[in-house]
């Protein structure tokens, strides 16, 4: 029986796929996942990154029954039984789940041809992975065009996106690139790929624009989070957005930075890194603060570099508390005055300002006024 003899589900509803998070199994070979697939989606290939390019090598010469004769060939035995026996697993655990491939091809005909002869029937999707992302990426521009934008401003440590992840209506940019946006802000887990962050992206704004928002507040961004470029359109878009600034007084920003750098940054570490975990926190602190040697200058970088080296020394002994007086330096010396800077820069309509409490009753008020 050949594939083209049999017939199965074809999903080809996108938009309903992503809204619902229906769980996907990605049979593209490992390498092609790496460079981006979507959030719902395990990596349960077909092929392994060789037994691929041996079947597009054979492609390329002998033509397309050689190389399904070969990836047959290849995938047979007690290794076709492993991977059929996992991509059942999933189907059983995910009953509303769907197979893509590249193309909606013969991979993903293949996996579904052998899971039905396994008694299980499975729905592939049209158009595979390319067809995704087509619409996704033509559903972010038209999101992007057509849903007006807030942003969340204000100085570096005021929680900004403390308070964004508890309001309704907003996407949290840094949550998707997995970086906190200043020098500071990488993470120990590395940020995405930038078609990933694009597609998870579009996803997230598909998902408010089903709420029919007045606008999306987000937080207010340069043009990139660490590695990760924000869409053209996205930036256009943002320069021009009216602002809600959020206001914190100066020693509670310090203590947010105590928190987010010192405390949180040294208890991932040590997950993640065990008994090396405050070796690789050190390193952190003290990579963060190279990048910004040049704006700093090299009079104030020496002075910070000596205020970090001499708290880790102490942290290192059970007190931590010196770290606060070279995040007060450094928020007086390099991040408040790029602030002042950046906001003096760019004439920008300020739909409101205060502290916490009063911008999420701004926001939740525009959001019942508006819906």
């Amino acid at each position: 029986m050949s594939v083209s003899d049999i017939s199965h589900q074809l999903i080809t509803d996108y938009r309903q796929l992503f809204i619902e998070d229906r769980p996907l199994v990605d049979l593209r070979a490992p390498a092609e996942f790496a460079r981006g697939s979507f959030t719902q989606a395990v990596s349960l290939p077909l092929m392994s990154d060789e037994e691929r390019a041996k079947v597009g090598t054979c492609y390329k010469y002998y033509g397309q029954q050689a190389a399904i004769n070969l990836g047959h060939k290849l995938v047979s035995g007690q290794l076709k039984a492993d991977r059929l026996a996992a991509w059942a697993e999933f189907a059983r655990a995910h009953p509303n789940g769907a197979l893509f491939c590249w193309r909606g091809g013969l991979r993903s005909q293949i996996t579904q041809q052998w899971l039905a002869e396994a008694g299980i029937d499975y729905p592939r999707i049209a158009g595979g992975y390319k067809a995704l992302r087509r619409f996704l990426i033509d559903e972010l521009e038209r999101l992007i065009a057509d849903t007006p934008l807030v942003l969340l401003a204000g100085r570096t440590g005021c929680g900004k996106t403390e308070l964004l992840v508890e309001l309704k209506g907003t996407v949290d940019l840094e949550g998707l690139a997995n970086h906190r946006g200043s020098s500071f802000g990488g993470q120990i887990e590395p940020q995405p790929t930038q078609i990933a962050f694009e597609n998870d992206l579009s996803v997230n704004l598909l998902k408010q624009s089903q709420h029919a928002p007045a606008a999306i507040l987000l937080e207010d961004e340069s043009g990139h989070i660490g590695s990760l470029m924000l869409p053209q359109s996205l930036r256009e878009k943002m320069a021009a957005a009216p602002v809600v600034i959020l206001e914190t007084p100066f020693e509670q920003r310090v203590e947010n930075i105590f928190d987010e750098y010192i405390r949180q940054r040294l208890a991932e570490s040590i997950r993640y890194f065990g008994e090396k975990g405050f070796e690789h926190f050190s390193l952190y602190l003290r990579q963060s603060l190279y990048r910004i040697r040049r704006r700093l200058g090299m009079e104030g970088y020496q002075q910070l570099q000596q205020m970090m080296e001499q708290a880790l020394a102490s942290h290192q002994k059970g007190d931590p508390d010196a770290h606060r007086e070279w995040i007060t330096t450094l928020l007086r010396r390099y991040y408040d005055p790029m602030y002042d800077y950046q906001l003096g820069k760019k004439a920008r309509h300020c739909l409101y300002a205060g502290q916490a409490s009063e911008v999420a009753a701004f926001w939740h008020q525009q959001l019942h006024i508006t819906r």
